[in-house]
């Protein structure tokens, strides 16, 4: 059974679907590895490591994607007129596609997957239970981008972070406020407060209050009555009524006018990012403040920011840089593999050497949206 990773096409991609030890992983359960020439190099993978850790190394798409019947990817494939930049034609009918697919809305793209004839995986839809923890692409990658988050805005900042004495006076330390406390949101508050930052934090869900509480942050509240049904069954944040962002934008105007970095990471699944910062609180900020919306690929958290990006109003910075966890390829790269690898690997069968799925466990079905020339995910037929 051969497994295809290419290299990623898509313009600012720098990561790749494998690392090494992944590779090897999956050469030791009896699977073939293809890997395209040059696919690691943009996250500083070389193919004499992905070859010494036992894989093929392949010239050109067309050869690594040929026969294969598990093609790993970073981003969805290409679909394109032109065959020889077409990566979903270049898929065999009835191979096995694992990858970030923002099925939700690529709704087109999904349908084309179904046409071809592919059973695909979304990894982005994978079901938020303790066992699939290890398969969270999602998680995984917001991870480094609140960590690099905190590192863009203070790049841009034109003062020191921590509190310093010196014998010429004090500077003192920088005030971030992190808007929206998940998995990115709990990294920056860590990183920001160990370069000494003073951090506080904001989210809709009153269980975080505790977590921002436990790394050192100030929990900012805005309504704790009707914050407590603002959490999905899966954890994820649910879109509020009217009447609550009008009170969250009356507390958060006052507070962020002395705030130095506003790091905003507020994501609705399927929807289009909440508007947390609006033009008017930008104009309160102090000159040479800095906001890094991590939410600027599903439309921003604030709507000056710009898509890939950096740019100033009223004396404000705001970062929209894409791809964030691509900006840290390497480690993006090494731990997406290894969620694609705990994905997969209990469903490799050790004595036909084969991928036998078991259609039974929920990460299996959370995670498929097409099959047998259907497209089957529920938030994909309207039966969810």
């Amino acid at each position: 059974m051969k497994i295809a990773i290419p290299k990623e096409r898509r313009p600012g991609e720098t990561r790749v679907a494998a690392s090494p030890e992944v590779v090897r992983k999956f050469v030791g359960l009896g699977l073939d590895v293809a890997v395209e020439k040059g696919a690691g190099a943009a996250a500083s993978i070389s193919d004499e490591e992905f070859k010494a850790a036992g894989a093929t190394i392949v010239k050109d798409a067309k050869s690594c994607f040929g026969n294969a019947d598990i093609v790993l990817k970073i981003q969805p494939p290409v679909i394109a007129k032109e065959a020889a930049k077409n990566e979903l034609g270049m898929i065999k009918k009835g191979a096995v596609l694992a990858a970030r697919l923002d099925a939700v809305s690529n709704k087109a793209d999904v349908n084309a997957y179904a046409k071809a004839g592919i059973t695909a995986f979304a990894m982005e839809l994978m079901p938020r239970i303790s066992r699939a923890q290890s398969m969270d692409v999602l998680s995984s990658q917001s991870n480094l981008a609140g960590y690099k988050a905190v590192f863009d805005g203070a790049n841009e900042f034109g003062s020191a972070f921590p509190m310093m004495m010196t014998s010429a006076g004090t500077v003192p330390p920088a005030k971030v406020f992190v808007m929206g406390v998940g998995v990115a949101g709990l990294q920056a508050i860590a990183t920001a407060k160990r370069l000494g930052a003073v951090v506080t934090a904001t989210d809709v869900r009153p269980a975080t209050k505790e977590q921002v509480a436990s790394l050192g942050g100030k929990f900012l509240e805005v309504d704790p009555e009707m914050e407590k049904d603002a959490e999905t069954e899966g954890g994820y944040a649910k879109e509020m009524p009217p009447e609550y962002f009008e009170k969250q934008k009356a507390k958060v105007a006052e507070h962020i006018k002395s705030q130095d970095i506003v790091i905003t990471t507020a994501l609705i699944p399927g929807r289009a990012a909440p508007v947390l910062v609006t033009g008017d609180m930008v104009k309160t900020m102090k000159l040479g403040s800095v906001i890094v919306d991590l939410a600027v690929e599903a439309g921003g958290n604030c709507p000056l920011s710009q898509l890939g990006k950096v740019v100033t109003k009223h004396g404000v910075k705001i970062v929209g840089h894409e791809n964030v966890p691509g900006r840290l390829a390497k480690d993006a790269s090494m731990l997406f593999a290894k969620n694609l690898f705990n994905f997969l690997s209990p469903h490799v069968d050790k004595e036909s050497k084969s991928l036998k799925l078991n259609w039974e466990d929920e990460t299996v079905t959370g995670t498929c949206v097409t099959k047998d020339g259907k497209v089957v995910h529920p938030m994909l037929t309207g039966d969810k």
